[in-house]
């Protein structure tokens, strides 16, 4: 090394771990190592190589076995806080799972004589089927709304969890040919938790991960959730063992299930997604509109509900000023605009589509607002970004607000109000932190047009 040469050594998440310091010395030249503060062996070398000694404590090398390398810096910093209850529930539902396995066990017959192999294999069949049917049908049906609501599925997956492991302790309640229906429910059940929490979690993993680095947490979580549950069958093993009658075991059961929710509830609360779905494009918006303030992701995750109703264009004091569809098919608007046809299905109309065409001319979408029904379809057209839809939901939750009586005039005006900020808005809203790049409006296959 260069007299005086300094070289620094980072992790690959950017922390320092030593810095190198090459100065001359009477027998050629010395390099001092300065290591990270927690190292208990700093050291100085002349002449002779040696390694710097980065030790751990036992707990912080537990930890990096089931952390992201470079954590925290390598995550978002609502991944610890969703980790921690997300681990907390997961323990719940094993041991409430091996109650409710249990249950199933007694209702097919073990430590029945009379019960049949046969029987109980073809019963389990049955719920195979029964549940991959659901599946096939849940992700056709609401494949699209996972992703942008992936905290409110996150937490329905685990209701329906909940909800079937009720079933399996009712069976055995149950004459066997009712038993079937109720256990074949209940695997219906548990193909739904499996559709909405994989996909769910795969969100939440996206969003997380920081650096690029999304395999390796889905691994880490992966360990996590083993160690979790291996720790939950364990204490799950003590329970079944001492909790045996009714009484006890749906004591037992409701607590668990309690803890399950609670935690699953918390655990979503603490993550602040960073794309404007509908709801946090209500709170974000409807707060810039009515005092100028740019909420940011932290702030809008405080505000937002797990569940909100479909759709709702919502004022920043709670109103439902009416209810938003983006992404429809224009057949749908003209249904609005005129009557129909009922041999034909052509549509009669006046003028109002070609005057909604010539206001939307320069725009990538068109916006019609029906007052009587308190409701906006949104078409898009083609080659729509997520910030041309950010600016249709923008005017309709304005057009909401005003709800004229003419809809074209207060379109109109709507459009006119919108344009003129809309560059400064979305440039104010990627300051904030706001993912402006990821279209999260659309919970349904949606459609687009081109006006020739």
């Amino acid at each position: 090394m260069s007299p005086n040469l300094s070289i620094t050594e980072r992790d690959d998440a950017g922390a320092l771990l030593a810095t190198y310091i090459s100065s001359p010395s009477s027998q050629g030249s010395r390099v001092d190592i300065i290591v990270r503060p927690h190292a208990l062996y700093p050291s100085h070398v002349s002449n002779q190589p040696q390694h710097p000694q980065h030790p751990k404590s036992s707990w912080r090398t537990v930890l990096d076995v089931f952390l992201p390398a470079g954590y925290p810096s390598s995550v978002t910093e609502d991944y610890l806080e969703y980790q921690i209850y997300d681990s907390l529930q997961a323990f719940a539902s094993s041991i409430a799972g091996m109650l409710s396995s249990r249950a199933v066990l007694e209702g097919v017959g073990v430590g029945d004589a009379s019960a049949s192999p046969t029987a109980a294999l073809l019963l389990n069949v049955l719920q195979e089927s029964m549940g991959r049917i659901a599946t096939i049908l849940f992700a056709h049906r609401l494949g699209t709304a996972l992703e942008p609501e992936c905290k409110m599925y996150r937490l329905a997956a685990d209701v329906f969890n909940d909800a079937a492991m009720v079933l399996d302790c009712l069976s055995p309640a149950f004459p066997k040919p009712v038993r079937v229906l109720v256990l074949g429910l209940s695997s219906i059940l548990r193909s739904l938790c499996g559709v909405a929490a994989g996909s769910a979690k795969a969100s939440l993993s996206a969003h997380f991960a920081q650096r690029g680095n999304l395999g390796e947490l889905n691994a880490k979580d992966s360990s996590q959730e083993t160690v979790i549950s291996l720790l939950g069958m364990l204490a799950g093993s003590v329970v079944v063992s001492w909790v045996r009658s009714a009484a006890a075991t749906w004591s037992v059961l409701v607590v668990l299930l309690a803890v399950h929710l609670g935690m699953n509830h918390r655990a979503v609360r603490a993550v602040s997604m960073r794309t404007l779905n509908r709801q946090r494009a209500n709170i974000v918006l409807g707060e810039l509109m009515s005092s100028g303030r740019v909420l940011k992701p932290k702030q809008v995750s405080e505000k937002e509900k797990v569940f909100e109703r479909d759709g709702a264009l919502r004022w920043v004091d709670g109103r439902v000023l009416g209810y938003g569809r983006i992404g429809v098919d224009l057949q749908t608007l003209l249904h609005r605009l005129g009557l129909s046809h009922a041999k034909t299905g052509a549509v009669q109309l006046d003028s109002t589509l070609s005057e909604l065409a010539e206001l939307y001319r320069d725009e990538a979408y068109m916006l019609w607002f029906d007052v009587a029904r308190s409701e906006a379809l949104i078409v898009l057209k083609q080659g729509s970004t997520p910030i041309d839809q950010l600016k249709a939901w923008t005017q309709a939750l304005m057009v909401a607000r005003s709800k004229q009586a003419d809809s074209l005039t207060g379109l109109r005006m709507g459009l006119l109000e919108v344009s003129k900020t809309w560059k400064q808005t979305a440039e104010k809203l990627g300051a904030a932190g706001w993912d402006m790049d990821v279209a999260a409006l659309e919970t349904r296959p949606g459609r687009r047009v081109r006006l020739a």
